[in-house]
Protein backbone atom coordinates (compact mmCIF):
# COMPACT_ATOMS: atom_id res chain seq x y z
CA UNK A 1 0.00 0.00 0.00
CA UNK A 2 0.91 3.58 -1.28
CA UNK A 3 1.18 6.04 1.44
CA UNK A 4 1.96 9.62 2.01
CA UNK A 5 5.52 10.75 1.92
CA UNK A 6 7.37 11.95 5.24
CA UNK A 7 10.43 13.76 4.93
CA UNK A 8 11.42 14.96 1.35
CA UNK A 9 14.77 17.53 1.38
CA UNK A 10 13.15 20.19 -0.09
CA UNK A 11 10.28 20.23 1.89
CA UNK A 12 11.30 21.05 5.50
CA UNK A 13 9.64 24.20 6.83
CA UNK A 14 10.44 24.26 10.73
CA UNK A 15 10.04 27.69 11.10
CA UNK A 16 7.80 29.64 12.35
CA UNK A 17 6.87 32.00 9.46
CA UNK A 18 5.77 35.48 10.85
CA UNK A 19 3.70 36.63 8.24
CA UNK A 20 1.81 39.30 10.27
CA UNK A 21 5.30 40.62 11.33
CA UNK A 22 6.89 41.21 7.64
CA UNK A 23 4.96 44.36 7.24
CA UNK A 24 4.84 46.28 9.51
CA UNK A 25 7.81 49.52 9.47
CA UNK A 26 10.88 48.33 10.81
CA UNK A 27 10.30 44.94 11.52
CA UNK A 28 13.56 44.22 9.39
CA UNK A 29 15.88 46.31 11.04
CA UNK A 30 14.57 45.46 14.62
CA UNK A 31 15.50 41.69 13.66
CA UNK A 32 18.97 42.94 12.38
CA UNK A 33 19.75 44.81 15.19
CA UNK A 34 18.63 41.81 17.46
CA UNK A 35 21.81 39.68 18.70
CA UNK A 36 19.16 36.41 18.25
CA UNK A 37 19.52 36.95 14.71
CA UNK A 38 21.75 35.35 12.30
CA UNK A 39 22.57 35.49 8.44
CA UNK A 40 23.72 33.32 5.63
CA UNK A 41 24.38 34.07 1.78
CA UNK A 42 22.88 33.16 -1.22
CA UNK A 43 23.87 33.73 -4.98
CA UNK A 44 22.93 32.47 -8.12
CA UNK A 45 20.86 29.78 -6.37
CA UNK A 46 23.69 28.42 -4.31
CA UNK A 47 24.33 28.58 -0.54
CA UNK A 48 27.03 29.43 1.15
CA UNK A 49 28.47 27.09 3.73
CA UNK A 50 31.65 26.89 5.88
CA UNK A 51 34.92 25.47 3.77
CA UNK A 52 35.63 21.98 3.68
CA UNK A 53 31.99 21.31 5.03
CA UNK A 54 31.01 19.26 2.04
CA UNK A 55 30.65 16.04 4.16
CA UNK A 56 28.20 17.39 6.74
CA UNK A 57 26.88 20.51 4.66
CA UNK A 58 25.44 23.30 6.64
CA UNK A 59 24.96 27.19 6.46
CA UNK A 60 27.63 29.24 7.27
CA UNK A 61 25.91 31.50 9.17
CA UNK A 62 27.05 35.05 10.60
CA UNK A 63 25.80 37.65 13.42
CA UNK A 64 23.61 39.89 11.95
CA UNK A 65 25.00 42.80 14.45
CA UNK A 66 28.52 41.93 12.60
CA UNK A 67 27.13 42.49 8.75
CA UNK A 68 24.56 44.79 8.71
CA UNK A 69 26.22 47.74 7.83
CA UNK A 70 28.12 45.60 5.11
CA UNK A 71 24.86 44.70 3.78
CA UNK A 72 23.49 47.77 4.17
CA UNK A 73 26.36 49.31 1.71
CA UNK A 74 25.80 45.93 -0.98
CA UNK A 75 25.06 47.62 -3.91
CA UNK A 76 21.70 45.39 -5.40
CA UNK A 77 22.12 42.73 -2.17
CA UNK A 78 18.57 41.74 -1.55
CA UNK A 79 17.79 41.38 2.52
CA UNK A 80 14.74 38.40 3.41
CA UNK A 81 13.87 37.52 6.61
CA UNK A 82 13.31 33.65 7.07
CA UNK A 83 11.63 33.33 10.12
CA UNK A 84 12.34 32.65 13.99
CA UNK A 85 13.06 29.15 15.38
CA UNK A 86 12.45 28.63 18.99
CA UNK A 87 14.53 26.01 20.84
CA UNK A 88 14.86 25.38 24.82
CA UNK A 89 12.77 28.34 25.10
CA UNK A 90 15.66 31.02 23.13
CA UNK A 91 14.52 32.61 19.72
CA UNK A 92 16.54 32.42 17.12
CA UNK A 93 15.53 34.99 13.77
CA UNK A 94 17.51 34.32 10.52
CA UNK A 95 17.75 36.58 7.72
CA UNK A 96 19.32 35.22 4.28
CA UNK A 97 20.80 37.62 1.79
CA UNK A 98 21.31 37.20 -1.61
CA UNK A 99 24.04 38.74 -2.85
CA UNK A 100 24.07 37.88 -7.15
CA UNK A 101 23.91 41.04 -8.51
CA UNK A 102 26.86 42.50 -5.69
CA UNK A 103 29.17 39.81 -7.06
CA UNK A 104 30.22 39.93 -10.82
CA UNK A 105 32.20 36.42 -10.50
CA UNK A 106 29.77 34.74 -8.52
CA UNK A 107 29.25 30.94 -9.66
CA UNK A 108 26.63 30.00 -11.82
CA UNK A 109 24.62 26.85 -10.49
CA UNK A 110 23.83 25.53 -14.22
CA UNK A 111 27.56 25.11 -14.13
CA UNK A 112 28.96 24.35 -10.20
CA UNK A 113 27.69 21.16 -8.26
CA UNK A 114 28.61 20.68 -5.10
CA UNK A 115 30.84 23.27 -3.97
CA UNK A 116 33.13 25.93 -5.48
CA UNK A 117 35.86 27.31 -3.71
CA UNK A 118 36.47 30.84 -4.58
CA UNK A 119 39.84 30.91 -3.12
CA UNK A 120 41.87 31.04 0.19
CA UNK A 121 40.13 32.11 3.63
CA UNK A 122 41.10 35.87 3.98
CA UNK A 123 43.07 36.54 7.15
CA UNK A 124 41.46 38.28 10.19
CA UNK A 125 43.69 41.58 9.58
CA UNK A 126 42.18 42.05 5.85
CA UNK A 127 38.91 41.16 6.15
CA UNK A 128 37.22 44.48 7.67
CA UNK A 129 39.22 46.09 4.38
CA UNK A 130 36.55 43.89 1.66
CA UNK A 131 33.83 44.78 0.23
CA UNK A 132 31.02 42.67 1.59
CA UNK A 133 30.42 40.35 -1.36
CA UNK A 134 34.25 40.10 -2.01
CA UNK A 135 34.40 39.02 1.64
CA UNK A 136 31.74 35.96 1.13
CA UNK A 137 33.45 34.89 -1.69
CA UNK A 138 37.02 34.19 0.06
CA UNK A 139 35.16 32.95 3.31
CA UNK A 140 32.59 30.20 2.08
CA UNK A 141 32.37 27.26 -0.30
CA UNK A 142 29.38 27.85 -2.74
CA UNK A 143 26.38 24.56 -3.02
CA UNK A 144 23.90 23.51 -4.89
CA UNK A 145 20.56 23.47 -3.18
CA UNK A 146 20.19 20.03 -4.64
CA UNK A 147 23.43 18.37 -3.10
CA UNK A 148 22.65 20.64 0.02
CA UNK A 149 19.66 19.64 1.34
CA UNK A 150 19.84 15.89 0.93
CA UNK A 151 22.59 15.82 4.02
CA UNK A 152 22.08 19.38 6.15
CA UNK A 153 20.13 19.39 8.61
CA UNK A 154 16.14 20.15 8.66
CA UNK A 155 16.29 23.55 9.97
CA UNK A 156 19.83 24.33 7.54
CA UNK A 157 17.39 22.73 4.34
CA UNK A 158 14.12 24.48 4.69
CA UNK A 159 16.22 27.98 5.40
CA UNK A 160 17.88 27.18 2.12
CA UNK A 161 15.24 26.34 -0.08
CA UNK A 162 12.73 29.29 1.44
CA UNK A 163 16.27 31.80 -0.06
CA UNK A 164 17.13 30.38 -3.32
CA UNK A 165 13.06 30.10 -3.83
CA UNK A 166 12.98 34.00 -3.01
CA UNK A 167 16.34 35.11 -4.25
CA UNK A 168 15.21 33.44 -7.68
CA UNK A 169 11.97 35.71 -8.32
CA UNK A 170 13.64 39.22 -7.36
CA UNK A 171 16.72 37.97 -9.91
CA UNK A 172 13.98 37.09 -12.71
CA UNK A 173 11.43 39.58 -11.68
CA UNK A 174 12.79 43.27 -11.80
CA UNK A 175 10.09 45.33 -13.21
CA UNK A 176 6.76 45.37 -13.08
CA UNK A 177 4.65 42.88 -15.34
CA UNK A 178 2.01 45.47 -15.72
CA UNK A 179 3.63 49.12 -16.03
CA UNK A 180 7.39 47.61 -16.33
CA UNK A 181 8.73 50.31 -13.76
CA UNK A 182 11.50 49.13 -11.41
CA UNK A 183 10.83 47.43 -8.60
CA UNK A 184 11.87 46.88 -4.93
CA UNK A 185 11.89 44.74 -2.06
CA UNK A 186 8.96 44.83 0.26
CA UNK A 187 7.42 42.86 3.33
CA UNK A 188 11.01 41.56 4.67
CA UNK A 189 11.85 40.22 1.03
CA UNK A 190 8.76 38.35 0.71
CA UNK A 191 7.46 41.01 -2.21
CA UNK A 192 7.95 43.68 -4.25
CA UNK A 193 6.86 46.91 -4.54
CA UNK A 194 6.32 48.92 -8.07
CA UNK A 195 8.15 52.38 -7.73
CA UNK A 196 5.38 53.77 -9.96
CA UNK A 197 3.12 56.11 -7.41
CA UNK A 198 0.96 57.03 -10.62
CA UNK A 199 -0.09 53.07 -10.50
CA UNK A 200 -0.52 52.93 -6.90
CA UNK A 201 2.89 51.68 -5.65
CA UNK A 202 1.13 47.96 -6.88
CA UNK A 203 2.33 45.00 -4.56
CA UNK A 204 3.75 42.25 -6.18
CA UNK A 205 3.99 38.77 -4.84
CA UNK A 206 6.64 35.96 -6.53
CA UNK A 207 4.53 33.37 -8.95
CA UNK A 208 4.68 29.43 -8.25
CA UNK A 209 4.48 27.16 -11.17
CA UNK A 210 2.46 24.34 -10.04
CA UNK A 211 3.61 20.50 -11.59
CA UNK A 212 2.35 17.31 -11.23
CA UNK A 213 4.55 14.30 -11.11
CA UNK A 214 3.15 10.36 -11.08
CA UNK A 215 4.13 7.36 -10.67
CA UNK A 216 2.11 4.85 -12.57
CA UNK A 217 1.67 1.58 -11.47
CA UNK A 218 0.05 -1.41 -13.44
CA UNK A 219 -2.06 -4.29 -12.47
CA UNK A 220 1.65 -6.22 -12.09
CA UNK A 221 2.35 -4.06 -9.50
CA UNK A 222 4.98 -2.74 -11.96
CA UNK A 223 6.48 1.09 -12.52
CA UNK A 224 6.35 3.21 -15.37
CA UNK A 225 9.58 4.44 -15.83
CA UNK A 226 10.65 6.78 -19.03
CA UNK A 227 13.58 8.20 -20.13
CA UNK A 228 12.70 12.09 -21.56
CA UNK A 229 14.71 13.86 -24.76
CA UNK A 230 16.47 16.22 -22.17
CA UNK A 231 17.50 13.99 -20.01
CA UNK A 232 21.48 13.14 -19.67
CA UNK A 233 22.49 9.83 -19.80
CA UNK A 234 20.20 6.88 -18.83
CA UNK A 235 18.70 8.77 -16.26
CA UNK A 236 15.12 7.44 -15.81
CA UNK A 237 12.05 8.81 -13.53
CA UNK A 238 8.41 8.90 -13.73
CA UNK A 239 5.90 11.07 -15.27
CA UNK A 240 5.94 14.72 -15.04
CA UNK A 241 4.98 18.01 -16.39
CA UNK A 242 3.36 21.65 -15.59
CA UNK A 243 -0.42 22.01 -14.83
CA UNK A 244 -1.97 23.91 -17.60
CA UNK A 245 -4.09 26.69 -17.07
CA UNK A 246 -7.60 25.96 -16.00
CA UNK A 247 -6.85 22.80 -15.08
CA UNK A 248 -7.02 20.84 -12.14
CA UNK A 249 -3.85 18.53 -10.46
CA UNK A 250 -5.95 15.52 -11.22
CA UNK A 251 -6.62 16.47 -14.86
CA UNK A 252 -3.38 17.34 -15.51
CA UNK A 253 -2.27 14.27 -14.11
CA UNK A 254 -4.22 12.19 -17.14
CA UNK A 255 -3.21 14.17 -19.28
CA UNK A 256 0.63 14.31 -18.92
CA UNK A 257 0.81 10.66 -18.83
CA UNK A 258 -1.19 10.02 -21.90
CA UNK A 259 0.61 12.31 -24.20
CA UNK A 260 3.87 11.63 -23.19
CA UNK A 261 3.39 7.70 -23.14
CA UNK A 262 -0.13 7.05 -24.21
CA UNK A 263 -1.15 5.10 -20.69
CA UNK A 264 -4.39 5.93 -19.51
CA UNK A 265 -4.42 6.38 -16.13
CA UNK A 266 -7.74 4.78 -13.29
CA UNK A 267 -7.43 5.99 -9.81
CA UNK A 268 -5.14 8.76 -8.67
CA UNK A 269 -3.81 9.66 -5.43
CA UNK A 270 -1.99 12.25 -4.21
CA UNK A 271 1.01 11.19 -2.05
CA UNK A 272 2.63 14.44 -1.10
CA UNK A 273 4.30 18.02 -2.26
CA UNK A 274 8.30 19.43 -3.13
CA UNK A 275 9.33 22.58 -3.96
CA UNK A 276 11.47 22.75 -6.64
CA UNK A 277 13.21 26.17 -6.73
CA UNK A 278 14.82 25.39 -10.25
CA UNK A 279 13.49 28.19 -10.95
CA UNK A 280 9.99 28.40 -9.02
CA UNK A 281 7.89 24.94 -9.42
CA UNK A 282 6.09 23.28 -6.89
CA UNK A 283 5.66 19.52 -7.59
CA UNK A 284 2.32 17.76 -6.52
CA UNK A 285 3.51 14.30 -5.83
CA UNK A 286 0.55 11.21 -6.94
CA UNK A 287 0.33 7.51 -7.29
CA UNK A 288 -1.59 6.72 -10.43
CA UNK A 289 -3.11 2.95 -10.74
CA UNK A 290 -2.99 2.04 -14.91
CA UNK A 291 -6.38 1.70 -17.01
CA UNK A 292 -3.99 -0.21 -19.76
CA UNK A 293 -0.34 -1.58 -20.10
CA UNK A 294 0.29 0.02 -24.19
CA UNK A 295 3.23 2.36 -24.15
CA UNK A 296 3.88 4.35 -27.12
CA UNK A 297 6.36 7.35 -26.21
CA UNK A 298 5.58 10.61 -27.84
CA UNK A 299 9.08 11.15 -29.56
CA UNK A 300 9.16 14.70 -28.65
CA UNK A 301 9.30 14.74 -24.70
CA UNK A 302 10.07 11.39 -23.87
CA UNK A 303 11.96 8.89 -25.79
CA UNK A 304 11.16 5.47 -24.06
CA UNK A 305 9.09 4.03 -21.60
CA UNK A 306 9.05 0.76 -20.02
CA UNK A 307 7.39 -1.26 -17.18
CA UNK A 308 9.50 -2.27 -15.06
CA UNK A 309 9.08 -5.12 -11.61
CA UNK A 310 11.26 -4.46 -8.58
CA UNK A 311 13.37 -7.33 -10.07
CA UNK A 312 14.04 -5.37 -13.50
CA UNK A 313 15.08 -2.23 -11.77
CA UNK A 314 17.46 -3.64 -9.54
CA UNK A 315 19.18 -5.57 -12.96
CA UNK A 316 18.62 -2.48 -14.75
CA UNK A 317 20.67 -0.69 -12.26
CA UNK A 318 23.41 -2.88 -11.57
CA UNK A 319 23.99 -3.55 -15.11
CA UNK A 320 24.44 0.92 -15.35
CA UNK A 321 21.29 0.70 -17.71
CA UNK A 322 19.20 2.71 -15.45
CA UNK A 323 20.09 5.62 -13.03
CA UNK A 324 17.29 7.36 -10.83
CA UNK A 325 16.93 10.72 -9.61
CA UNK A 326 19.06 12.36 -7.14
CA UNK A 327 18.17 12.59 -3.56
CA UNK A 328 16.58 15.97 -3.75
CA UNK A 329 14.18 14.86 -5.84
CA UNK A 330 10.46 13.83 -5.08
CA UNK A 331 10.94 10.97 -7.43
CA UNK A 332 13.27 9.54 -5.65
CA UNK A 333 11.02 8.78 -2.40
CA UNK A 334 8.17 8.09 -4.61
CA UNK A 335 10.13 4.83 -6.05
CA UNK A 336 11.37 4.04 -2.73
CA UNK A 337 8.32 3.46 -1.65
CA UNK A 338 7.29 1.87 -4.10
CA UNK A 339 10.76 -0.51 -4.06
CA UNK A 340 10.02 -1.15 -0.61
CA UNK A 341 13.52 0.31 0.72
CA UNK A 342 15.64 3.40 -0.09
CA UNK A 343 17.23 3.17 -3.46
Amino acid sequence: MIQPLARLPLAQDVVDDRTADREKPGFLDEIMADRATQVFLVSHGLVAVPKASRANPRLAMLPADYVADAIAQAHGAVVMFMGTHTVGGQRHHYVAVDISRSMDAAPDARHVSADNDFGTIADDSSAHKLMFAELASKRFDWCDLRDFAPAAPSLDAGLAVRAVSLGAWHASQRFCPCCASPVEPANCGWAQRCTNKADGNRLLFPRIEPAVITMVIDSHDRVLLQHNTAFRGNLYSVCAGFVEAGESLEHAVRRECEEETGVKLADVKYMGSQVWPFPASLMAGFVAYAQSEDVHVDGVEVADARWMSRDDLTAAIARDEVTLPGRAAIARYMLSQWYGKEL
